[in-house]
């Protein structure tokens, strides 16, 4: 079923959608390492999973003649056959994230006419992060910049119209969703920006937005505000990340940019381990799912990160 589907018969039901997102299992690992996440998390209906993409990494390996040959890494096995694997076993919609990088336009076309044979409805589509080691996000040379671009792809797809081969009629039937950031995108000038562009990819086909982690509502708030008055009447996501460890205090607002309230920062350097930041983490994010749900929110979207005692204990509370 489609992710907007399900989301407009929820509202119609007055009720708060439940779902998270996986990080598929590093190479070498069983499948059974990315079940053992799914399964305690499985009692509470999760409307749909989403399973990450990761971009591959560049190693140099030195020859016998002592130049050194760049050749391409992946450390997580495709997102294609992880979701297959989970729609599979539990027989729940996957959402699997197609990235600009690393991807020219026709392996694009490829992977999603893949995916609709496989009967994914859904996906969620970003431009993804810069390759480890480059300092900015740089496209393939065939492929797409922006999030906005792969988009409009995956619509045309919808319409019939196919960038490579030949256009038979056939159609696809993709529900699109894509990120908001409510504290910025970090390669954005400002909010305002921010919104306009995201503005636009909604106007290119996306059905909803889900939004990058947050520990502070207000933000939430204001975000949705301005969506609205610019415009944007699809469905917003909250992204949920329950605390885990003290690291996560300077390691989640290098990577993504975002602020911890105060009162989250006081609380946490009261904590003498990483057993007390997860309890606090809990806490936390049972506070924030409970204000957000009394807000009104069409779902609550956990990045559990593959693990997912934090993300049980919260949703034993609210759901």
């Amino acid at each position: 079923m489609k992710v907007i589907d399900r989301l407009t018969q929820a509202a119609e039901e007055k009720k708060t959608l439940f779902s998270f997102e996986l990080l598929p299992p590093v190479r070498g690992k069983s499948i059974q390492s990315l079940f053992d996440a799914i399964d305690p998390l499985m009692e509470f209906n999760p409307a749909f999973v989403d399973v990450t993409y990761h971009r591959e990494e560049y190693i140099y390996r030195e020859l016998p003649n002592g130049l050194f040959e760049k050749s391409v890494q992946r450390h997580r096995p495709g997102t294609v056959a992880v979701c297959a694997a989970i729609m599979h076993k539990y027989n729940v919609d996957t959402v699997p994230h197609i990235i600009c990088g690393g991807f020219s336009k026709e392996e694009t076309e490829n992977i999603l006419i893949e995916l609709n044979f496989l009967g994914i409805e859904n996906i969620l589509a970003l431009r993804g992060d810069a390759a480890k080691g480059e300092a900015a996000f740089t496209p393939h040379p065939d492929g797409y910049g922006y999030a906005s671009d792969l988009v409009e792809h995956i619509t045309s797809m919808n319409n019939g119209e196919f960038k490579y081969g030949e256009n038979t009629g056939f159609k696809t039937g993709f529900s699109v969703g894509v990120a908001g950031y409510p504290e910025k995108h970090m390669d954005a000038s400002n909010l305002d920006t921010d919104i306009k562009y995201l503005k636009q990819k909604v106007e290119l086909g996306a059905d909803y937005i889900v939004t990058q982690m947050f520990f502070d509502n207000q933000k939430y708030f204001d975000f949705v505000d301005r969506c609205r008055a610019a415009g944007i009447t699809v469905p917003i996501i909250p992204g949920i990340k329950p605390l885990t460890t003290k690291k996560q205090l300077t390691l989640l607002p290098n990577i993504f940019k975002l602020d911890f309230p105060q009162e989250l920062i006081k609380e946490a350097e009261k904590c003498k381990d990483n057993k007390e930041i997860k309890k606090l983490g809990i806490e936390w994010g049972i506070q924030q799912s409970k204000e957000l749900i009394e807000y009104g929110v069409p779902g609550m979207h956990f990045y559990s990160m593959g693990r997912s005692t934090s993300v049980k204990d919260i949703a034993e509370a609210i759901f």
